[in-house]
């Protein structure tokens, strides 16, 4: 999002510029006594509105807290942006936003890392499939590159399963079902469902079916809308190829028995 020029400040004497400062600071970020709060305070407000459906005020305090570098009010705009929440929806202006965020990077060990992290994950989404009518075409390279830095540098359980399912299907790069289960495995031991359905395909399509059933049906156990269809449907699957002796030992060690 490109940045707004900040208001300027005729003072003529020290009351006037009191006065001058005060009036170009919206309501919400000022204190009761007219002292400019900072970044944080905008974010807060923006918030507290956007949680009592006062979406236009927490759009505009979001916008004033981004314009002063609070990473998570720039965060929640993309998103907002995203998914036409209070505002038309505008994918390439997330994308704007979220590219943004991850080219300035957070220090780290600080709670702006999150917001790096959401940025990178919502950025290879969109490289993946592209942005209609605007100018970001479908780049599965860069989206999981993008996904790998997610998954490696911030261990994100959702970057891992999609990396894995781009190395498994051999998106954005040659497939390669070892690197795939690794991701899975990783993912899998966050508890991610989706990564355990995988990982159990991945072991039973290489022969070891008791092992591979019983976490597909694990996960099946676990799994709300909208996986559970997809995971149903690989358990099915590989139930109905199964034998009655695995079926039954799989199921023992899902806990099903």
């Amino acid at each position: 999002m490109q940045r707004l020029r900040a208001a300027s400040l005729v003072a003529v004497f020290g009351v006037s510029l009191g006065l001058a400062a005060a009036q170009s600071v919206p309501a919400f970020a000022q204190s009761g006594d007219g002292e400019q709060k900072g970044p944080w305070a905008m974010f807060r407000f923006g918030f507290s509105a956007y949680k009592s459906g006062r979406k236009d005020e927490a759009l505009k305090a979001y916008r004033d807290a981004a314009e002063h570098g609070h990473a998570g009010a720039r965060w929640k705009l993309a998103t907002m942006y995203a998914s036409g929440d209070g505002v038309k929806e505008d994918d390439y202006e997330a994308f704007r936003l979220y590219e943004g965020l991850v080219n300035e990077g957070a220090p780290p060990g600080t709670r702006d890392e999150t917001f790096i992290a959401h940025s990178l994950m919502s950025l290879a989404t969109y490289l993946r499939r592209g942005i209609p009518n605007s100018p970001i075409t479908p780049d599965p390279l860069r989206a999981r590159q993008l996904y790998l830095q997610a998954a490696s540098q911030f261990g994100d359980a959702d970057a891992q399963f999609e990396l894995g399912r781009m190395y498994m299907n051999g998106e954005g790069g040659p497939a390669d079902p070892v690197q795939a289960a690794r991701w899975f495995n990783l993912a899998a031991h966050k508890g991610h469902v989706g990564s355990e359905a995988m990982l159990g395909k991945i072991l039973f399509d290489s022969g070891k079916t008791v092992k591979g059933l019983s976490y597909m049906t694990k996960a099946l156990d676990k799994a709300n809308e909208p996986d559970i269809h997809w995971i149903r449907a690989l358990q099915e699957e590989a139930f109905a190829v199964a034998s009655e002796a695995d079926r039954r030992t799989a199921m023992a060690l899902a806990g099903k028995n």
